[in-house]
């Protein structure tokens, strides 16, 4: 290894300013923006030795999510469009955190270590979100990529999906799709319209709904979406970059909060559909005639497209091993439902995308939603093309090859790189479209349980360690204990704590039968996890 070839990395403007180690975790690299411009130097760096290791091209994200504002963060994507794999998140994470006298030597140990050959030409896909911090940071990511000689490929304003679906598209030379933007929204729109057809509206299904699009990166991807969709579905966007990203609005702010967007105007009993900051998650939900919020979240949606999946597979006559995948946060009915009713396995991995893309990857057609909204369903290659085989089979009847050819559609409108709220939301619509539903009619599928989900700020989050997918409270002694103990008083309760992986905080999840308990199972918890965990602040109150 030429010592040439690192020349370039010590550079004066990036060094670190902050002392804290900070983490790579499911989201990647996340917190103030103000401590993350060594970091996106570093990670310009790494993403030029993953490219080089791999032969493909990386991407590499920045955007928080839906964090707030202040916040920014950078994750790095696979050649495939999959997370990073955990070994390399070791690595980044030690990278981030050296001093700046061993950046060189670090360097060099990892290119020894991975056996990485420098003359293989580095290709970095970049993309960034709407924060005002973004700039400046993908300024960081381009100085650490050009200093070891990688090749910047710049998108701009992105959503995370996008990205992913750039990155794969570049990879594949065009087999998953074209490596544009155009390319993306022209395969989903044109999918999205083949299936519905001339028919727009169809029983109590209108093609029309509610956008709250979190003033973030979406609504840009949305407003462009309405262009190619024409007049097939009328998209009213609210929070479309005018306010605060993410301030009382968006996917997680509805999710959590169960009531509207701030500057949302609500119609009664109509579709209405909430992604966050950078489109990666959806909800849908509506305000009934007596002024009562329902949210239909992932878990609903995921129901939906599984229900959807099993009748074009019959229709089709085509079997395959049909798989969906959760984690503990859902809903105790889904789980019931897909099991009992539709009769399809469901698996519990714990929280975090990684684990249920790679667990969605076991079945032949895998389907997998977080309850916040943030999933897609993937394919075997073996699946595609039996059903493009299934088209075109002379043998087959025509409603066979009619059901086949929608399911190849369906597959061309499904961003299976990761989870997409825009693309999610156009398999939603041509579900509800296809079943001639309204939003009551979806919601009434299966009833949720009573559910809430709180936060609670703590000394040291690593204090709480759980086992069994994040369910059960290892750490501190006791805790667990308690807990059970409150969760026997109440018919088909639950609780469970978990630690967030980037912030410092608790998540604490309770459902129970009657909603009029409910309130007093998660205050209960919420006291335990306070006294046993170190509590910041005054005990949460919970309304």
């Amino acid at each position: 290894m030429e010592y040439f070839q690192l020349k370039n990395i010590p550079n004066m403007k990036y060094m670190r300013k902050y002392s804290d180690n900070i983490q790579y975790g499911t989201a990647g690299f996340r917190t103030k923006a103000n401590a993350l411009e060594h970091v996106l130097y570093r990670m310009g760096l790494l993403a030029v030795l993953r490219s080089k290791v791999k032969n493909a091209a990386i991407g590499l994200m920045i955007t928080a999510s839906h964090n707030i504002e202040s916040d920014n963060g950078v994750k790095l994507i696979d050649p495939a469009g999959e997370m990073l794999e955990a070994a390399w998140e070791r690595i980044a994470t030690n990278l981030v955190n050296v001093e700046d006298r061993n950046l060189v030597s670090t360097i060099k140990h990892i290119i020894e270590e991975e056996n990485i050959n420098m003359s293989v030409d580095a290709i970095v896909i970049t993309g960034r979100d709407t924060r005002e911090s973004s700039p400046t940071l993908l300024n960081a990511a381009v100085m650490g990529i050009k200093a070891l000689y990688g090749i910047v490929q710049d998108f701009g304003i992105v959503t995370t999906p996008q990205l992913h679906y750039l990155v794969v598209c570049t990879n594949t030379k065009s087999n998953y799709g074209d490596p544009t933007l155009h390319g993306y929204y022209i395969k989903i729109s044109e999918a999205f319209k083949y299936v519905r057809q001339k028919q727009i509206n169809n029983g109590q299904y209108v093609a029309e709904l509610l956008l709250d699009a979190a003033n973030g990166v979406g609504a840009i991807a949305a407003k462009e979406f309405q262009k190619y969709l024409g007049t097939t579905l009328a998209i009213n966007i609210y929070n479309d970059g005018y306010g605060k990203l993410n301030f009382m609005c968006g996917a997680d702010f509805v999710k959590v909060e169960q009531v509207p967007p701030v500057n949302f105007h609500a119609k009664r009993n109509f579709r209405s559909v909430s992604i966050d900051g950078d489109a990666d998650r959806i909800v849908y939900f509506y305000v009934d005639e007596y002024e009562k919020f329902h949210i239909l979240d992932g878990d609903k949606i995921a129901t939906l497209i599984a229900e959807y999946l099993k009748e074009l597979l019959k229709e089709s006559h085509l079997s395959f091993q049909l798989g969906l995948v959760q984690t503990a946060y859902a809903n105790g009915s889904s789980t019931d439902y897909i099991l009992n009713v539709l009769q399809i396995p469901a698996v519990c991995v714990p929280t975090g995308i990684k684990h249920l893309h790679n667990k969605a990857l076991e079945f032949d057609i895998g389907i997998y939603f977080e309850a916040n909204g943030h999933g897609t369903v993937l394919f075997k290659e073996t699946v595609i093309k039996t059903i493009k085989e299934a088209v075109t089979n002379p043998e087959r009847s025509t409603n066979e090859k009619e059901a086949a050819s929608k399911l190849l559609n369906i597959i061309n409108m499904i961003n299976q790189t990761v989870g997409d709220a825009l693309s999610d939301m156009l398999l939603v619509e041509t579900i509800l479209h296809a079943k001639g539903w309204d939003i009551m009619e979806w919601e009434k599928m299966y009833d949720d349980l009573p559910n809430k989900q709180i936060k609670m700020k703590v000394y040291d989050k690593s204090i709480i360690t759980t086992t069994n997918v994040g369910t059960q409270c290892i750490t501190p002694e006791g805790l667990q204990d308690a807990i059970d103990e409150i969760v026997s008083q109440y018919k088909r309760g639950r609780c469970f704590v978990r630690p967030s992986g980037t912030e410092d905080i608790v998540r604490i999840y309770a459902e129970c039968e009657n909603l009029c308990d409910l309130d007093k199972l998660i205050k209960d918890v919420a006291s335990v996890v306070y006294d046993c965990a170190g509590g910041i602040g005054p005990k949460p109150q919970v309304f």
